[in-house]
């Protein structure tokens, strides 16, 4: 019997006719609710959704034979991951479809920013011929600031080129020799501001990017600057920017997101120095093809029993592994997530060693786990267990494992080197008894710490005092300590102190306590923290 593929949004008839080769594919004529979502899936061993469509929780509550969900687009937030997976459901999407569509787009707001083209477009059809009043600026020879190298950025930056801009890029994931594949010269954000004549935004959304474009930022910028935004609109401080714009601290800005769509306000779009268009980014017939013949072709895949191309929550290894090593991956997952934060510069190398009892075992997902948690919080989007080795080999990072069978201090120990262009950190943990996992060792200093929760790294000398004044500057900042650990090297030496906190440690209290006599550097930590 042929299988069921159910299509709720619009999708491109290419698409369309890969499915209805191997299923008999039926194309919703109205947007399905919740309840006819859960009451109607179930019968389908497919479903293809684009952004209007919700599969929330209750909607996959009854799932019967469906097998495959395909988000014809990049983002997944409308559907329930975790409720797919629990299901056993393969959630597909495509990543890379819409990435020439949303370069091209930035390209065209620069360029119709830089010439006035919207402003001179409705003066015309007002029957107006004023010239001179929309005098514009060439690109050539002229600085772009990239903010985001990635898949998009990437792509801007080939463009930017070929129209004989000179360009700057500001990502601090990139490594030297990506930026050199790239032909760009990677500088810091401040220096990218200063000096850039457009600065275009392709960053994601994360705790360290949301807000990232503020008042502070458009300080730095030249006043005759251009700010455009296809990536993110919570990238940017939209009153800041407002603000900024009437005050003529940049000459310009060109956005095509906003921080709620549509915007509950216009303040910012009324603006006469505003170019703005609604999310337009992937909006063209090419990229809507490709992105359902992609996602087509996978829901083929996954139907007759293939592994899909880019599928973003199933693991690729047996449920017996993972009940084998279930208390090693969260380790795993939370070594990498300190790693990410203790780490400055760029990754380029992972060096994995297991060790004792561990080595007898099938390790494969405590690498996956430790990659996830390594890239999680530098990167937007959906990073698991299927797609994080792709994405550390997009981004040119050396993976490199060995084992070890003969036990040293612990029966079973995994351990973490990784360099990046800051240096290198090593880090290591086990699991005593059943399930006690343990980080021993944080960049050669053996420790006892819990992997989870709040912490604050303190490097410092080892001397009377140094611990009390860390907990006094603390308690003065109303930040509670739940519990402690330090370890040296030797009496007298380097040493580093591990404090569990029960709020988040602003900035300023870290740099206070930096400045205290006798301590190096602090590193504020989240072992715990999830992606939105």
């Amino acid at each position: 019997m042929r299988p069921r593929v159910l299509v709720c949004d619009n999708l491109a008839e290419a698409g369309i006719a890969i499915l209805q080769e191997v299923a008999d594919v039926v194309v919703a004529d109205h947007r399905w609710s919740e309840e006819e979502l859960a009451a109607g899936l179930g019968q389908f061993q497919g479903v293809v959704v684009r952004s209007q469509t919700r599969l929330t929780a209750k909607a996959l509550a009854h799932p019967g034979e469906l097998r495959v969900i395909a988000r014809a687009g990049v983002g997944v937030d409308n559907i329930d991951l975790a409720t797919a997976t629990r299901h056993g459901i393969v959630v597909v999407n495509s990543p890379g479809g819409n990435t020439t569509a949303a370069a091209e787009h930035t390209i065209a707001l620069l360029l119709a920013a830089a010439r006035k083209i919207p402003e001179a477009c409705q003066s015309v059809r007002r029957h107006e011929w004023k010239r001179q009043e929309f005098v514009g600026e060439q690109v050539y020879q002229k600085v772009l600031g990239v903010v985001g190298a990635g898949r998009v950025g990437g792509e801007v930056i080939k463009r930017a080129k070929g129209l004989g801009m000179k360009v700057m890029a500001h990502d601090p994931y990139i490594t030297p020799q990506q930026a050199s594949n790239l032909g760009v010269e990677r500088v810091s954000l401040d220096e990218l501001l200063m000096e850039s004549d457009f600065v275009t935004l392709h960053a994601p959304s994360t705790d360290d990017t949301r807000g990232m474009m503020g008042a502070e930022q458009f300080a730095l910028m030249k006043p005759s600057a251009i700010l455009i935004n296809c990536a993110r609109g919570d990238l940017v401080d939209e009153a800041a920017l407002a603000e900024a714009l009437r005050e003529g601290a940049i000459a310009g800005a060109a956005l095509d997101v906003f921080s709620r769509e549509p915007p509950e306000s216009f303040e910012l779009i009324d603006l006469p120095n505003v170019l703005a268009t609604p999310h337009l980014g992937a909006s063209t017939v090419e990229a809507q093809t490709q992105v359902a013949v992609d996602v087509s072709e996978q829901v083929v895949e996954v139907l007759a029993g293939r592994p899909a191309r880019t599928p973003v929550n199933l693991p690729a290894f047996s449920a017996e592994v993972v009940q084998g090593l279930e208390p090693f991956l969260g380790l795993a997952e939370r070594m990498g997530r300190l790693q990410a934060q203790l780490l400055q510069g760029g990754i380029t190398r992972v060096e994995l060693t297991y060790a004792g009892e561990l080595a007898e075992q099938e390790v494969a997902p405590l690498r996956l786990y430790f990659l996830v948690g390594l890239l999680s919080p530098i990167l937007s989007g959906a990073v698991n267990v299927v797609n994080a080795p792709v994405i550390a080999a997009q981004r040119g990072i050396e993976v490199v494992e060995a084992k070890n069978y003969v036990p040293q201090d612990y029966a079973n120990l995994f351990s973490s080197a990784v360099q990046s262009e800051g240096g290198e950190m090593r880090v290591s943990g086990t699991v005593f008894g059943r399930g006690d996992a343990r980080i021993v060792e944080v960049d050669r200093y053996r420790i006892d710490l819990v992997p989870s929760g709040l912490n604050l790294l303190v490097w410092h000398h080892d001397e009377p005092g140094i611990i009390g004044r860390v907990g006094t500057i603390l308690g003065d900042n109303r930040i509670n300590i739940a519990g402690m650990q330090v370890g040296r090297q030797r009496v007298g030496g380097e040493a580093v102190m591990a404090l569990m906190v029960d709020q988040p440690i602003p900035a300023g209290v870290c740099r206070e306590i930096e400045d205290s006599a006798g301590i190096t550097r602090t590193v504020p930590v989240d072992l715990d923290g999830e992606k939105e």
